[in-house]
């Protein structure tokens, strides 16, 4: 029989100093099913400890104290995996992606980390990489996968409505033109032609931002503040993190909000949860 499931992203900024700050708190009273966890810099050891009483899979980074992305559920997982392209593409604690079994259909959820990058640096070089990695995943996904959700902190503005300071970071990673360009090809139309922002050429893979289809065009809503300054209070933020889901998960969407906390001093992360409720099950 269908049910209600809520399904939840945010980046952590460190599960532990999370936990200390009121994180489990919240997570306690949000209702949430399965939960997409980034940058947890955190052991499968020291996860299990901040949060018990849960299923969790995870992938840890191979720098300690970096990275590190995490699914944690009410119900178990069918099958887990964590490949992610070829080498040299740096991957680790990046990327997960777990098979749930609700009532009788399968689900994918992937909790994902993309780099921030910096412009004309190596950091940007493995963003790139990640990003190519990452077309291909969902081109691949597109083709085989009914439901799938590709959650987490996606690390790339993809409107002038994403980001409240859009002019002064077009420059900037996070708001390049050619990172732009991936989001118009994941977004555009499936098997159509689409004209990237960058001017690119590309094919579209159908994919739909549920963020974007539920708010409308309309600024924000923003997940991520800079921890600096007036922005959390002036909401001059960015909205990086993102529920990427195929058509039909898509359609079955009943419900999305970002859970802005009440004020800067409440925050346990330097990102909002992104909940967004589905109706699964045969």
């Amino acid at each position: 029989m269908a049910r209600s499931v809520r399904i939840v992203s945010v980046n952590v900024n460190g599960i532990r100093a999370a936990v200390r700050k009121g994180m489990s708190e919240w997570l306690e009273s949000s209702g949430a099913d399965i939960v997409a966890l980034q940058e947890v810099r955190a052991t499968a050891e020291q996860l299990a400890e901040a949060l018990p009483g849960w299923q969790i899979v995870n992938d840890e980074s191979l720098q300690k104290g970096r990275a590190g992305v995490a699914i944690i559920s009410r119900l178990p997982g069918v099958e887990t995996r964590t490949h992610l392209g070829p080498e040299p593409l740096d991957a680790s604690g990046r990327w997960i992606e777990t098979d749930f079994d609700i009532d009788g259909e399968t689900v994918t959820v992937i909790s994902a980390y993309v780099h921030s990058g910096e412009v004309d640096t190596p950091k940007q070089d493995a963003k790139w990489l990640f990003l190519d990695a990452m077309e291909q995943r969902l081109t691949e996904l597109g083709a085989t996968t009914e439901l799938a959700v590709v959650m987490g902190d996606l690390n790339v503005g993809h409107r002038e409505l994403d980001i409240k300071n859009w002019r002064g970071n077009r420059k900037n990673a996070g708001f390049l033109p050619r990172e732009r360009a991936y989001f118009d090809r994941f977004f555009g139309s499936a098997g159509e032609q689409v004209e990237g922002v960058d001017g690119s050429t590309g094919t579209g893979l159908g994919w739909v931002d549920v963020g974007r289809r539920h708010a409308g065009d309309v600024e924000g809503p923003y997940t991520w503040w800079s921890m600096r300054g007036k922005a959390f209070d002036n909401d001059s933020g960015w909205r990086i993190d993102y529920h990427v889901v195929t058509p039909a998960l898509a359609e079955r969407v009943t419900d999305y909000r970002v859970d802005r906390a009440p004020s800067y001093d409440t925050r346990w992360s330097d990102h909002s949860p992104v909940i967004v409720d589905y109706t699964l099950g045969r």
